[in-house]
């Protein structure tokens, strides 16, 4: 992740905005502006870590906030706490030492990020558990909360999860309104196909078996398999499959059939996505990654120096 990448700098720049970090009524008038402190963040169960690269970032947004903030800090953390390894309940993630105003000041904008993104990547990591020995890789959705996507999928990559479309230019994938819209599945995949850039895979989502024999009798390059039973999609991997070959035997000499991705999606949750992946799916897109992982618990400890 690049904490300097504009995109996420105007983000950590929009939450202390928004909580009014530079202008903390309460710190400024309660704490000596000179005092130094240590702040200590724990976690406060066993969690899948993401977010620590804010906390510096934070910090040089805030004094370029508050002009009259100190520059002078120290964000520790041992080699072994990274983004994306297990901590376990008690474990020190960081420790920081700068001016105690500036800390209470950024408190709680880093533990909303910290605890939203180590939520996501702890969620994300029991999906991704539920696949071993499986081809199937768990992907997230663009189903986040509006300006933290960046944020959202990168904590899915520390979660060892797979990042899907970034965003609607990332990619074609015509879901159940666009065939709707678009005269039906042959219709709107043949316009699609026609249209797209070089390099452009287009996916399309299907529902039953008459969609998904439409889609591949017109070219289909990847299939969405939607509310489907584990049976169901079994039986249309088989499909799916025989279409790979019937292209495979009439490729051009030397050339290999282009592989066609499949994707289940629809009601998957931690009970039932083992019997999807061992339906032979390549990839399992969960929604709830982003929008319904539980906070994890992180707290911050501080403290003023030689107290």
């Amino acid at each position: 992740m690049d904490w300097k990448n504009r995109r996420i700098d105007a983000l950590l720049e929009q939450a202390l905005v928004e909580d009014k970090a530079a202008s903390d009524a309460t710190t400024s008038l309660t704490i000596d502006p000179n005092l130094r402190a240590t702040a200590i963040v724990i976690a406060r169960q066993e969690l899948i870590v993401s977010g620590l690269g804010c906390i510096p970032r934070i910090f040089e947004i805030f004094a370029r906030l508050d002009k009259q903030a100190s520059t002078r800090y120290e964000v520790i953390s041992h080699p072994e706490i990274f983004d994306g390894v297990r901590a376990r309940d008690g474990q020190t993630l960081a420790v920081i030492r700068h001016n105690a105003r500036a800390l209470l000041s950024c408190e709680r904008v880093i533990l909303n990020l910290m605890q939203r993104m180590s939520g996501i990547a702890t969620l994300t990591r029991r999906y991704a558990d539920e696949l071993g020995g499986t081809k199937a890789h768990v992907l997230d959705t663009r189903k986040t909360v509006p300006g933290l996507r960046a944020l959202d999928k990168y904590a899915v990559l520390c979660g060892g999860g797979t990042n899907h479309r970034l965003d609607l230019s990332d990619g074609i994938l015509i879901k159940n309104n666009h065939i709707s819209l678009g005269g039906g599945v042959r219709q709107t995949l043949t316009r699609a196909l026609a249209g797209r850039k070089p390099g452009q895979r287009v996916q399309i989502e299907v529902r039953n078996t008459q969609e998904l024999d439409d889609a591949l009798e017109c070219g289909a390059e990847a299939i969405l398999l939607d509310n489907m039973t584990p049976e169901q999609v079994k039986a249309a991997v088989t499909r799916i499959k025989q279409a790979e070959g019937a292209r495979a035997a009439t490729a051009p000499a030397g050339e290999k059939a282009p592989w066609i991705p499949i994707e289940a999606s629809g009601g998957i949750t931690l009970e039932n996505i083992r019997p999807y992946a061992l339906a032979d799916v390549d990839f399992i897109s969960v929604g709830a990654l982003t929008h319904s992982a539980k906070a994890a618990d992180i707290s911050m400890r501080i403290t003023a120096e030689n107290a």
